[in-house]
C-alpha cells in the first residue's frame, strides 16, 4: 500500500509533465516555424519478488514471475519536424522552407543558431536579419536603391535598380543547413535551435540540393501543431492524472482501514 502511494505519485508527475508539454504546443499554435514537442514515457525499475523462469522444483521452471513496477517517468520530449502549413504573406522578405533544413543566424556573440522562421527583415545598414535583429548567415546586404527584390527557389536573391530596371543584379544567396538528427537540437526560444552532440554537425547546402528543401518567397511556415490532436492528448493526460489520484486515495483508504484494525 505504501508502494502504491509512491507509484501513483510518479504517474501524476508524468502526466503533469505531459500536460505542460501540450500546453506549450497549444501556446505556440500560431508561432512561425514552431515544431511540436512529443513526450515519450518509460516504466521504472521493477521489484523482483519472483523472477520469470525461476526454478520451481526439480526440472520445473515458473512460466511467469512476480514483478512489481515502481511507476513511470518522462524519458524525453522530442521535437517533431514535420512540415507546417505555408501561408502567403505577399511580403518579399518572408521566406518559407519547403522541405528539410534551417536558416543559419549569427548571434551578437558570434555563436550560430538555426531557425525555420523565415520572417526576414532589413536593418539600418541593409543587412538581412531575423525579427530579433540577428544576422542571417551568409550575410546579405540589400542596397538602398534596390527595387523588386526576388528570391528564387534556390535562395538566389536579385534586385533591380531605378537606373537599370531590365538588368537585375545578384545580391547574394540564402543557404540552408540540415542535421543528421534534427530532434537532437536544443530549443533556445525566439524560434531558434542550437547544435548539440546529439544533433550532429550542421551540413550547409544550396536549397534544393543535398537533401535540403526549397525556399518560397512571400510565404511563412506556420507551426505544425494540430489543435485537435493536442486537445485529445490533453484530455487523455487529464484522465490519466485523475486515475492516479484515485490510486492514491484507494491506497490511503486501505492504510486507514489497517490503522482501524490496530485500534
Amino acid at each position: 500500500m505504501i508502494r502504491a502511494l509512491y507509484t501513483a505519485s510518479t504517474g501524476m508527475s508524468t502526466q503533469s509533465t505531459a500536460i505542460d508539454n501540450t500546453a506549450n504546443n497549444l501556446a505556440n499554435v500560431n508561432t512561425n516555424g514552431f515544431k511540436r514537442g512529443e513526450a515519450s514515457f518509460q516504466d521504472l525499475i521493477y521489484v523482483d519478488a519472483q523472477s520469470p523462469g525461476a526454478q520451481a522444483a526439480q526440472g520445473l521452471t515458473l512460466p511467469t514471475g512476480l514483478q512489481i513496477g515502481s511507476g513511470s517517468r518522462v524519458s524525453g520530449i522530442a521535437k517533431t519536424f514535420t512540415q507546417g502549413a505555408l501561408v502567403n504573406t505577399q511580403n518579399p522578405f518572408d521566406v518559407a522552407i519547403e522541405g528539410d533544413g534551417f536558416f543559419q543566424v549569427t548571434l551578437p556573440s558570434g555563436e550560430a543558431r538555426f531557425t525555420r522562421d523565415g520572417a526576414l527583415r532589413v536593418n539600418a545598414t541593409g543587412s538581412l536579419v531575423t525579427p530579433d535583429g540577428f544576422l542571417i548567415n551568409p550575410q546579405i546586404t540589400v542596397p538602398q536603391q534596390a527595387l523588386n527584390i526576388t528570391i528564387g527557389a534556390d535562395g538566389t536573391i536579385t534586385a533591380t535598380t531605378a537606373g537599370a530596371a531590365n538588368a537585375p543584379i545578384q545580391l547574394g544567396q540564402l543557404t540552408l543547413v540540415r542535421f543528421q538528427n534534427a530532434a537532437g537540437l536544443s530549443a533556445q526560444g525566439r524560434n531558434l535551435f542550437a547544435e548539440t552532440p546529439s544533433s550532429g554537425a550542421p551540413v550547409t547546402a544550396t536549397p534544393g540540393q543535398n537533401g535540403v528543401g526549397l525556399v518560397q518567397q512571400g510565404f511563412l511556415e506556420r507551426s505544425n501543431v494540430d489543435v485537435v490532436t493536442e486537445l485529445v492528448g490533453l484530455i487523455t493526460a487529464q484522465r490519466a492524472y485523475e486515475f492516479n489520484t484515485r490510486s492514491v486515495r484507494t491506497a490511503d483508504n486501505m492504510l486507514s482501514a489497517t490503522t482501524e484494525l490496530i485500534r
